[in-house]
């Protein structure tokens, strides 16, 4: 276990725009920083870091937490492998104490298998360096390469000996669990070595944990696979993973370029030339998972390929994906017969980065005079030409990025450009609309599975479409109104009725966690939280919103026992719904923009600057959540007026419009004060 007061220090020390900038390419705007958030896929940044409350919040997918909880979403990390992690970045010593033998065999499997990952790597580099084999077959190899020394042990390069199980023995021996083993694929069910006599490429996750191996056959004439990679595991997904990525993430945010290459030694060797902005497919086509890894860092791609352009045909298809990401891509193709290893090892360092910058062609224009050498004086092909042209130039999410692929394309294959416009229009259409039905189909199958586990619940969003929703309006939660006595009830649902509170409930919050500490009367020395709380002592437990009841009710926990009140006491809460709706109610995506008074020289004149408004904030957000309750009062009250009409009770009418007529000069007064104007 790891102390409370290391636990405090670790989350106060760790800068999220440090840790999270590891992961994802920050930009500033304003007090914050924004870039692409890295739990879903999204075109348009709204993943929000604030160094200043030391908290992210993506506004697409709802994510958010402090620099722990980063680390737990993003690498699957446990609270305690978290803190670890920050800590050994960060220079924290940890005292733990001394886990039970019971308590270590509940270790996370994920951390079993980085464990025995890890072991595998030295052990391949091991009986690469100090064996006679090893030495005259891989080091050779990887040395004939060009690869230094230091090389080859940062990018975990090694040899699988050609013994059955030798390997699997050694780590056995060892005791790591053969069934661990035969998860990661480095032993076979039959209880041999999966890789045997091959060089190994370790394989590292964002992190620079290895996750997987590649491993290369050096024999010729063998009827075996020439590479082989590990299968996948909880911790191994190849449609996931770039090679290189944890050492080139840093290379790719400072040029604001990814190249991305084919195979691991083109990666190597592209690295020791001190080109670290590469990355390589390992072969495959691109996923979306991949491109999505690459949009972190930089928007923009250069992809490298070797062979004759014939050869890269097939390729280019794969690629439309990385437009529909809105990438920018440009395509260079190397010289016939050389490879970017083959061809930096020819010319050196300083032409092969002039080579890939003077010969990098976009994308749409070198895949449209590729295939118009192809279809030369054939009509046919050149019709099919351009619609495959059209295709992919419609899946370009940006208007203008179209329009102008349009032109360039109409100049090049000497086509009327209204034709294009038209013929791209259409598709663009086709694909919304096969968009559309495919969200559909998947928003209708998630509700059907929510259904049947039970997980639709009273307040939660219904994932159906707004338009094609029809609920009925919940009966209004007061009743039992006497005279001079308004009392709330339990009945309906307050988060579906047109009168709720929630929004003036989450205000207050919003305040109590931000600037409860800060005093609102000097006078009297009163703090905001407990003026607040003053006055809202007799509607404690009448929140329409029982979560922000629970935030409440920590509030006054915290003002009865003397503690401060800070927004870091509920963003760093240990009750996982206390610290996701106080980061929720502390991060907007909108912010006072600076350069009025930066640049205009106009700043706020008629009030102080908002994160100094906390007086004013706490009068009005009282205020506007009492005018709420007193609307809601007189709509109940007014219904039951109607009931005792129709009843023709004379007493309870007189009764009713006394109390309505005092709730509507509440009404009045409390409206005034906020300058509202209550239509009737």
């Amino acid at each position: 276990m790891i102390p409370a007061n290391t636990v405090q220090e670790i989350i106060d020390t760790a800068k999220v725009e440090d840790v999270v900038g590891d992961y994802v390419n920050l930009k500033r705007r304003g007090v914050n920083l924004i870039g692409n958030c890295p739990f879903h896929n999204e075109k348009t940044p709204s993943f929000t870091v604030s160094p200043t409350k030391n908290i992210y919040k993506c506004f697409g997918c709802g994510k958010a937490g402090n620099s722990v909880q980063f680390m737990m979403d993003h690498e699957q990390y446990s609270f305690p492998e978290a803190l670890k992690y920050l800590a050994k970045k960060y220079g924290i010593e940890i005292a733990e104490v001394e886990k039970s033998p019971e308590q270590r065999q509940e270790a996370q499997l994920h951390d079993s298998l980085y464990i025995i990952n890890e072991y595998a790597r030295d052990y391949y580099q091991e009986q690469m360096l100090e064996t006679d084999t090893g030495k005259s077959v891989a080091l050779h190899y990887f040395k004939e390469r060009g690869f230094r020394e230091e090389t080859i042990k940062k990018f975990g390069l090694g040899f699988a000996p050609e013994k059955k199980d030798n390997f699997t023995l050694n780590a056995v021996n060892k005791g790591y669990k053969a069934d661990l083993l035969k998860k990661l694929g480095l032993t076979t069910n039959y209880g041999s070595d999966f890789f045997r006599n091959r060089v190994m490429f370790a394989i590292h996750n964002l992190s620079g944990k290895v996750i997987g191996f590649g491993g290369r056959i050096l024999q010729k004439n063998v009827k075996a696979p020439k590479y082989i990679n590990s299968p996948e595991t909880e911790i191994y997904n190849k449609s996931r993973v770039l090679y290189g990525s944890y050492f080139a993430k840093k290379g790719i945010r400072k040029l604001d370029e990814c190249i991305m290459v084919e195979g691991y030694t083109d990666v190597i060797s592209l690295h020791q030339a001190g080109i670290d902005n590469v990355v390589a497919s390992s072969g495959t086509s691109l996923t979306v998972d991949q491109i999505q890894l690459v949009k972190r860092f930089s928007q923009n791609m250069k992809i490298l390929y070797d062979g004759d352009a014939a050869g890269v045909k097939a390729a280019l298809r794969g690629l439309d994906l990385v437009l529909e990401q809105d990438m920018n891509v440009r395509v260079v193709l190397l010289p016939e017969g050389e490879d970017p290893d083959s061809y930096l090892q020819k010319v050196g360092t300083t032409a092969f980065r002039e080579y890939i910058t003077d010969n990098a062609k976009d994308f749409i224009l070198f895949k449209t005079q590729l295939l118009l050498e192809e279809a030369a004086g054939d009509p046919i092909k050149k019709a099919e030409l351009i619609q495959d042209i059209v295709s992919s130039i419609a899946k370009i999410p940006d208007p203008i990025k179209r329009s102008l692929y349009v032109k360039e394309c109409s100049n090049v294959m000497g086509v009327d450009e209204n034709l294009l416009i038209a013929e791209s229009n259409k598709t663009v259409s086709q694909n919304e609309e096969k968009k559309k039905q495919e969200r559909a189909n998947r928003i209708r199958r998630e509700a059907q599975l929510a259904k049947r586990k039970g997980q639709i619940a009273r307040g939660e969003a219904v994932p159906f479409p707004s338009e094609e929703s029809n609920f009925p309006e919940s009966e209004t939660p007061y009743a039992n109104i006497e005279q001079g006595n308004l009392a709330p009830s339990n009945q309906g649902s307050s988060q579906e009725s047109k009168s709720s509170n929630e929004f003036q409930e989450k205000d207050i919050i919003r305040i109590l966690i931000s600037s409860g500490n800060r005093i609102f009367d000097k006078e009297e020395n009163q703090t905001i939280a407990q003026f607040l709380l003053m006055n809202l002592e007799e509607v404690l437990s009448d929140f329409d919103n029982k979560k922000y009841e629970i935030i409440l009710n920590e509030v006054v926990r915290l003002v009865k026992d003397k503690k401060e009140i800070t927004p870091g006491h509920f963003t760093n809460h240990q009750n996982a719904e206390i610290q996701q709706i106080a980061i929720d109610v502390l991060h907007s995506p909108f912010e006072y923009s600076p350069n009025w008074e930066e640049i205009h020289n106009m700043p706020l004149r008629n009030q102080t600057m908002p994160e100094e408004n906390f007086a004013n904030d706490g009068m009005q957000a009282l205020q506007r959540f009492k005018l709420k309750k007193v609307i809601k009062m007189c709509e109940l009250n007014q219904g039951r007026i109607q009931t005792a009409m129709n009843e023709k009770d004379e007493d309870q009418i007189m009764k009713l419009l006394k109390v309505q007529k005092h709730l509507l000069e509440m009404r009045n007064v409390i409206a005034k004060s906020l300058n509202t104007v209550i239509i009737k």
